[in-house]
């Protein structure tokens, strides 16, 4: 099973969560477009969805799923999405995609967050992955400074530009030994807007696509 089909079957597993007749919260990002699929195929069994990046509401409205604002949603029962990161203890790194924070904002809204990955995504431990941190663009500089006293290596994403108007550092070098404790650390750099540590509120189910199948952590 090559990491397209893996992708595929874990985003078909995912719709075991969705619940008949609300709203679906979904993420952003290669896997989370594969849950769209799959999701497309039961549309008629929910209400509609709500999109953690304006990319997400395209795909869903292509698919004819209604979109539905977060603050006409209120609470989510299931929040789908994917990581580049992702440990046993639930523990993710998000925002290759860019979207890191609205998929923050959907999830913390959310009852139950099905995160899905492809075995490749699986660590021991966060860091591999360059840390993504959404940030306001005149304090790009103060944050990286910052960064760097933390042990990174904050490069700026050149062209790209959040859904909500700021920019992207993306962080090497992080040793992540403690990822809620260092999420909040980050959390009250000025000027960052958030950062795509998923710890203190982490994934409840983590589902990853195995060459021998769908395995449930």
């Amino acid at each position: 099973m090559n990491q397209d089909a893996r992708k595929r079957a874990v985003a078909r597993a995912a719709l075991e969560f969705v619940v008949p007749g609300e709203l679906v919260g979904v993420g952003t990002g290669s896997t989370a477009n594969a849950f769209i699929e799959a999701l497309a195929t039961v549309k008629g069994r929910i209400d509609g969805a709500v999109a953690s990046s304006d990319a997400s509401a395209a795909r869903l409205a292509g698919h004819g799923i209604r979109v539905v604002d977060l603050n006409t949603a209120g609470e989510l029962p299931v929040y789908v999405d994917g990581a580049d990161e992702a440990t046993r203890h639930r523990h993710l790194v998000k925002g290759g995609g860019g979207a890191l924070t609205r998929e923050k904002i959907v999830a913390a809204a959310a009852r139950t967050f099905v995160c899905i990955v492809d075995d490749s995504k699986m660590v021991d431990r966060l860091g591999r992955f360059p840390l993504p941190i959404e940030v306001i663009p005149m304090a790009r500089s103060l944050v990286a400074r910052a960064l760097v006293r933390l042990g990174g290596r904050p490069e700026r994403r050149t062209g790209f530009v959040t859904d909500n108007g700021n920019e992207i550092l993306d962080v090497h070098g992080l040793d992540i030994l403690d990822p809620p404790t260092l999420e909040t650390d980050l959390n009250q750099l000025a000027g960052a807007v958030t950062n795509g540590l998923f710890a203190r509120r982490g994934a409840d189910v983590v589902l990853v696509g195995t060459g021998e199948g769908v395995r449930r952590i």
